[in-house]
């Protein structure tokens, strides 16, 4: 693999706030699916759309793997850490709503099948595989088989030049676009949510790395004037912002509305629009990490806690509405987002603090270990 000309930060603190905007926006698409104001006004139909802030985390993880695939961690490490990150945290809450929650339940209780299918991250691929309180993990199960292609990516291309691997990396990203017009149709598996359809929300932060790596190599090169002009355009937010938004109306514009199935033109078109959205918070943010509000206190404090944010806020909206008293689909968004967040972000810092962060210091310290163990033999 090529040697980056300098080693990027291993940490970026607005990409870490990034995070807890990404978490949030997520939580509003589901608030908005679930009290029936995903449909209708055009507000409606743009909450909806902040699902788009599930490619901003597809992004983020690739931008973040990628820009790290000359350390020569090796395979082992990478996986083992992949996992040790995500797969305690993950079971934990699988467990806890399979076992606990009522809306798991709802509708039938899971088969062996669906039940060992959630614990593994394979939902996706059997029948009936989703179930009630975690029917949002399907993302996470798409992100697992990213991690797994992550190193046979770098293997095939990772040692050649940037514009190989540019050209890879957009290759790839295509398929996407084709999987679409080529998938089978069948109502026990949902071809749409296959892993593949969404490689191109994962290579716009592949993208991101390479243009970070081009920058810090223009600026050894004596081409600072490039890169300082890469980064000034990166700077204006609101250019980007406006790209976001735009984005999500286009979206909101064009497709059915509500949860329905989209056909397949106008799934692909999602998917692009998904893309834009995704790159346009990633790419300048990541090649000019700089920001006062994401920087925060508060933002980081929830960006740390975002992936368990993820995982649990599904589990918590379903207690929602019979504490407030409210059906689904009848309304009451803003009551039922603000009671959401407010149970969410409580049990996401405990489920950080009590599993996610120990488990992943517990798997790292133990691979270190045996990896002593085994240099020492």
């Amino acid at each position: 693999m090529s040697t980056p000309s300098r080693s990027p930060k291993t940490f970026l603190p607005a990409l870490e706030g990034m995070r807890a905007v990404a978490a949030l926006g997520i939580i509003v698409a589901h608030v908005a699916f679930q009290t029936g104001n995903d449909t209708g006004a055009l507000v409606n139909r743009m909450m909806a759309r902040l699902d788009f802030f599930v490619p901003v985390f597809f992004a983020l993880s690739g931008f973040l793997l990628w820009r790290r695939h000359a350390a020569g961690t090796g395979w082992a490490s990478y996986y083992v850490k992949r996992l040790g990150r995500i797969m305690p945290a993950y079971w934990v809450t699988v467990v806890v709503v399979l076992l606990l929650f009522p809306v798991a339940s709802e509708g039938g209780a899971p088969g062996p099948v669906a039940t060992v299918a959630n614990l593994l991250l394979l939902q996706n691929y059997v029948p009936d595989g989703l179930v009630g309180g975690l029917t949002h993990l399907w993302s996470l199960c798409v992100e697992m088989f990213f991690y797994l292609l992550m190193p046979l990516l770098a293997l095939a291309v990772g040692r050649r030049s940037r514009r190989v691997r540019v050209a890879a990396i957009l290759a790839v990203c295509s398929l996407s676009y084709v999987w679409p017009f080529i998938a089978w149709h069948d109502a026990a598996v949902n071809a749409h949510i296959m892993p593949w359809a969404f490689l191109s929300w994962f290579g716009a932060g592949l993208l991101a790395a390479e243009l970070e790596g081009w920058l810090a190599d223009a600026e050894a090169r004596g081409h600072g004037r490039k890169a300082r002009t890469v980064r000034r355009w990166a700077g204006r937010r609101w250019i980007w912002i406006l790209l976001a938004v735009l984005a999500v109306f286009v979206a909101a514009m064009d497709g059915p509305e509500g949860l329905v199935t989209a056909g397949d033109g106008e799934f692909a078109r999602r998917n692009f629009y998904g893309m834009v959205f995704a790159a346009s918070l990633i790419g300048p943010w990541a090649v000019q990490p700089v920001s006062r509000v994401l920087d925060s206190a508060v933002m980081q404090a929830l960006g740390r806690w975002s992936y368990s944010i993820f995982l649990w806020h599904m589990a918590m909206l379903s207690l929602v509405f019979p504490l407030l008293g409210v059906g689904l689909f009848q309304g009451e968004t803003v009551l039922v987002l603000v009671a959401t967040v407010a149970l969410t972000i409580p049990v996401a810092a405990l489920s950080y603090a009590l599993v996610e962060d120990p488990a992943r210091r517990a798997v790292n310290q133990w691979w270190r270990g045996s990896l002593l163990d085994r240099s020492i033999k």
